[in-house]
């Protein structure tokens, strides 16, 4: 899966090259190229308001579903239903993420509800800001980050509100009072020792006992580790279960054991109302292969058997003719430091069926790219299968895709089903799209890019070009290479996850300057992909640190591949001045002085990343990840910051969903399915709450 990086566009630089800019983009033909048409259309005036709300480093965009009303009456009615079992996930997330983290919110809301004070202080406004944190990163901790958010409202001030509120409306639990409410909280908001990171990746230390996510109780990594382990040894070594991927372990009375998330077993309550939307989603599916998915889901809710959800993951891999899709359940692994606890997500969406010839191509054309990778023989598939791409519109993001999102995804995990029987990618296109028409006119080109040559670049060619970089990340990157026998997809661990994000960045950065890629019409011009490496290469030597506080080591696996990946190329490139790091005027700026030389280290780091991969080498991947993906620079962190914080923007954006309502006859029958947009994003986290 792919996160958004930091993605801005400038207007101003446009206008004041209005004429040089339009003899650009009349030279990329996009007008005459059915795959470059969208990218021509955002260039022009769009009134839609994508900025919904601004608070402590988040920005609340809105996203369109341009398409939804052509699609046909039960496809929208299925959007609908499933788009109602996306919202019920939500409350899941939040416990997953930190067992106080429910109360929490439910007490704040309280709070926010029943409040009658002046709403000009500082505490109050400290205090909302708090909130929308909270709401947004499905708890207490930072949804990137992974830190405590520091309350800027007093004690008193968070105390006082409790007191004011009646029992009946504080989500108290069995036996407990006020007062216990009031000490309990207290101690966990406001104590900076407590729960310090809901994941931890620090080397050396007890990664779960220092992590404060809520998979596991009483366990310690060694003992986490050699359950799991002995799961491994005694099941099937060649279509192997992903143990541990629906369950909280714990430690009772000294012994080990699951609390499944299933119907009647963990999470029940809000399982049950998962199913009950999934039930009514079934007469609307567009076919008996989507059907069968979605019974099948609804019989692993049902058992919580992991079995049933390889069996599940193998339909909905198969399902590649319905236009509809969606994703619901218990899926990516990034919020357990060991990588084998899956939080809940859900995306509901439908093909852009325009937009998806770009990655039928890359799909049809798998093989060939397979075959020419510059990974050794030995790693490389003989025969790719099943490589599903399309380019999708979001029309419902829940739990750990909501607010902030993937903008692509590359399914199903389990390494062996991959092999066998193929995987789905997707590039959500309305979310790139909603992310590049809000950054419009913001300045961020101007303080970061080395010249005009760079932002020129950018403006021409880097929409498709980054676009382009997703399709390969998840259409082939994530799917590309083999494990050699007998290494398990868990082998590199706590490293896991940076080295298969780096994998497919890699794999992606490597074929976007192809000339393959030209041939193939995906890019327009054979200089096009030095719009992404000035990019990628700036976003990790630099601008990424605006979203890591100063002093802070990089703990995210995405931010911690990227950095790997520039600081690698970088290092190694100094002999022939690949790459510099400028002064100019007391700033620093990314310099590429050779594209070429550069892909070519691209493809040595993709080389050896697939190897570590295919080999399970644990050793190697800790000193790759460590040595270059998680220390920072302090001082060029802290002139990127103050840099940052003049031209007053956002590092994180997430999204308000659209809302979708059922219209029906006089007789009760549905006739239309209306979207709307109106919701605003405290309206829609209350809404969501009060389910």
């Amino acid at each position: 899966m792919i996160f958004n990086t930091l993605r801005f566009y400038d207007k101003q630089t446009v206008m004041k090259r209005g004429i040089i800019t339009i003899l650009l983009l009349i030279e990329t033909l996009f007008v005459t190229n059915p795959l470059f048409a969208k990218t021509n259309k955002e260039m022009g005036k769009d009134t839609f308001n994508y900025i919904v709300d601004q608070f402590a480093d988040i920005q609340v965009l809105r996203y369109r579903v341009d398409g939804f009303e052509k699609l046909s009456l039960n496809q929208k009615i299925l959007i609908y239903y499933l788009s109602q079992a996306a919202e019920e996930g939500r409350d899941i997330l939040f416990d997953q993420n930190g067992e106080y983290n429910l109360q929490i919110r439910k007490t704040l809301e309280a709070i926010f509800k029943n409040y009658s004070g002046d709403k000009t202080t500082k505490d109050y406004k400290e205090f909302v800001c708090y909130l929308k944190r909270v709401w947004f990163s499905n708890g207490i901790h930072h949804h990137y980050g992974m830190e405590k958010f520091e309350p800027k409202f007093s004690k008193t001030f968070f105390i006082k509100e409790i007191e004011s509120i009646s029992e009946t409306e504080l989500p108290l639990k069995e036996n407990q009072t006020k007062t216990d409410l009031i000490n309990s909280l207290s101690e966990v908001i406001f104590n900076p020792s407590i729960a310090k990171k809901r994941v931890n990746q620090a080397a050396g230390e007890d990664l779960i006992l220092t992590s404060a996510n809520n998979y596991y109780k009483n366990v310690t990594q060694q003992e986490v580790e050699h359950f799991y382990d002995s799961l491994k040894a005694n099941g099937n070594q060649e279509q192997p279960l992903s143990y541990g991927l629906n369950s909280r372990l714990i430690k009772e009375n000294g012994i080990l054991k699951e609390e499944i998330y299933k119907l009647n077993g963990r999470y029940s309550k809000e399982i049950e109302r998962i199913l009950f939307w999934l039930e009514k989603a079934i007469p609307f599916a567009e076919n008996e292969q989507q059907k069968n998915v979605i019974k099948k889901l609804i019989f692993f809710y049902q058992t919580g058997d992991l079995a049933t959800f390889d069996e599940y993951s193998i339909l909905w891999v198969k399902d590649t003719e319905s236009q509809t899709d969606f994703v619901n359940g218990f899926i990516e692994t990034y919020g357990d430091p060991l990588g084998l606890k899956a939080s809940w997500e859900s995306i509901v969406n439908f093909k852009n069926i325009e937009a998806t010839r770009r990655t039928e191509t890359i799909s049809q054309n798998a093989q060939w790219f397979e075959n020419n990778s510059p990974i050794d023989n030995r790693f490389k598939k003989k025969e790719v299968k099943g490589v599903s791409a399309k380019v999708i519109s979001a029309a419902m993001l829940g739990g750990d895709c909501y607010p902030a999102t993937p903008i692509g995804i590359n399914l199903p995990n389990a390494n062996w089903i991959r092999q066998i029987h193929g995987s789905k990618s997707v590039t959500i296109e309305n979310i790139t799209d909603a992310y590049a028409k809000s950054a419009l006119g913001n300045g961020f080109n101007e303080e970061f890019m080395y010249s005009e040559k760079e932002i020129e670049l950018k403006e021409k060619y880097g929409h498709l070009a980054d676009n382009l970089h997703t399709d390969l990340h998840e259409c082939l990157g994530h799917g590309s290479g083999q494990l050699l026998p007998n290494v398990s997809q868990d082998a590199l661990k706590a490293y896991g996850a940076t080295i298969e994000e780096a994998r497919a960045d890699l794999f992606g950065l490597y074929y976007t300057a192809d000339k393959k890629i030209v041939e193939l019409g995906l890019l327009p011009h054979e200089d096009a992909y030095k719009a992404e490496y000035y990019q990628f290469m700036m976003n990790g030597l630099m601008t990424q640190l605006t979203r890591i506080k100063l002093g802070d080591d990089i703990e995210e696996s995405h931010m911690r591949n990227r950095q790997l990946i520039a600081k690698w190329v970088y290092e190694k490139g100094k002999e022939n001045n690949v790459v510099e790091i400028v002064e100019r005027e007391n700033k620093h700026f990314v310099k590429i002085n050779n594209y070429s030389k550069l892909r070519l280290l691209f493809g040595e780091l993709l080389k050896e990343i697939q190897r570590i991969k295919s080999e399970g080498d644990f050793e190697a991947a800790k000193n790759l990840v460590e040595k270059y993906g998680v220390k920072i620079d302090q001082e060029l962190h802290r002139e990127i910051l103050d840099r940052y914080k003049r031209l007053n923007l956002a590092p994180y954006k997430g999204f308000v969903n659209p809302t979708y309502t059922l219209i029906t006859n006089n007789m009760g029958e549905i006739t239309d399915v209306k979207v709307s947009y109106t919701e605003s994003y405290t309206e829609q986290m209350l809404r969501l709450s009060n389910k």
